[in-house]
């Protein structure tokens, strides 16, 4: 296996991030996961927990019939999620039942799942330190103001928006209104000119769904829309159900709704040009994104991917899908792919210039690359961002 220089790699990492003038993110469960928010094999099993009687025992058939059919891996809540809402499809929500559980019973296990999750997640984020995320929103919103910063999501906590809105920055996510803010497909069909008051604010879309979105019935129509809530007391009041991973048949039927439109929002902005994308707790398994991105990096060569991964079997994972891209670099902690070839970091101080320390990127007991943590990865960017002071001033 080739020996890659770290030191070497990290300046060229530095200079793409000093002279790259549209930067865009795209966060995965990682990114909520270092601020110790659970990750979904967390909330499986928390979930799992939670479920009594009936709720537990179609949910545990649910997850038998899916363990047969997918290996050699644990299932996952969002595949459980998905098979709920094929049950749901499949029996018109009546009495008819597939593998034992009816489909009147998965509309309820569903509401009961997602009911479990938003409980979970909002009892971790009261008490998750959100200082990092803010100072990461802070450097992002004092970077080049030509271009609009993007940020794409697949979590469906809300760190990110309360990061922003404690730091008093202005962001945009597909929703107008403010009684019930609906979602507004023709504002993100298109980027906003250089004199657009709006267009410095952060784009946040989140593909994934979110703790504040819930589906709700029109009376007129009897269709199902989406609107966004705001704080909400008690999830177990609310009637309406909660919108996180939408499942295939969501996609199929939402033509405008946020899905399709983030994932267009997403190939546009890939191929818009000149553009350095990063990615930071995203482990590249849902295939329906990757397929964006692969086709994205081949049609555009003004394209660059940079990929901060935590774990090495997630760089060897991704070099066997994407050994051809030059425009695509992946970090791991003791391996990298760098122009398309798979290597193992090397490193020795004597390569470091005077003054050059390597303490905001490297490990040097454990001799371990450490961006791929999000925490190591937001103190790298304000450390050579030379705003230091200003970010925490933001952040104050």
């Amino acid at each position: 296996m080739d020996k890659i220089n770290v030191i070497r790699e990290v300046r060229e990492l530095k200079t793409h991030l000093s002279y790259s003038k549209n930067i865009g993110f795209f966060f995965g469960a990682g990114t909520s996961c270092a601020l110790k928010i659970p990750n979904v094999e967390q909330l499986t099993t928390g979930i799992e927990a939670k479920l009594t009687g009936e709720h537990l025992t179609n949910f545990q058939l649910v997850k038998t019939d899916l363990e047969t059919l997918i290996t050699p891996r644990k299932v996952n809540i969002e595949e459980i999620l998905n098979q709920i809402r094929r049950i749901r499809e499949l029996t018109g929500e009546t009495i008819k039942e597939y593998q034992g559980v009816s489909g009147t019973n998965a509309k309820l296990l569903d509401k009961e799942i997602c009911t479990i999750i938003y409980d979970i997640i909002a009892e971790k984020e009261k008490v998750a330190d959100i200082d990092k995320t803010k100072k990461f929103f802070a450097w992002l919103s004092l970077l080049n103001r030509d271009f609009s910063k993007e940020i794409f999501t697949t979590n469906y906590d809300l760190i990110i928006e309360k990061s922003l809105e404690a730091s008093q920055i202005p962001y945009f996510d597909g929703f107008v209104g403010s009684y019930e803010p609906f979602f507004w497909q023709e504002s993100i069909d298109q980027f906003v000119s250089k004199n657009d008051l709006t267009q410095n604010w952060i784009r946040l879309w989140k593909i994934h769904g979110s703790l504040s979105w819930f589906w709700k019935e029109d009376p007129t129509t009897k269709a199902q829309k989406i609107i966004r809530i705001g704080k909400i007391e008690n999830i177990k009041d609310e009637k309406n159900e909660l919108v996180i991973y939408p499942s295939k048949e969501k996609y199929d039927s939402s033509k405008k709704q946020p899905f399709i439109a983030y994932f267009d929002r997403l190939k546009n902005y890939l191929l818009s040009g000149e553009l350095l994308f990063v990615f930071s707790g995203y482990s590249f398994s849902d295939q329906h994104i990757n397929e964006i991105i692969f086709n994205c990096l081949r049609q555009n060569n003004r394209l660059t991917v940079l990929v901060f991964f935590f774990q090495d079997s997630e760089v060897e994972n991704l070099h066997k899908q994407t050994s051809s891209y030059m425009n695509l670099n992946v970090f791991g902690p003791t391996k990298a792919i760098i122009n398309g070839n798979l290597g193992e970091w090397e490193y020795s101080a004597s390569d470091l210039k005077p003054n050059e320390k390597p303490d905001s990127y490297w490990n040097t007991t454990d001799k371990k690359f450490t961006l791929g943590d999000f925490n190591k990865l937001v103190n790298f960017f304000i450390t050579n961002s030379g705003k230091k002071e200003a970010i925490e001033t933001i952040v104050k």
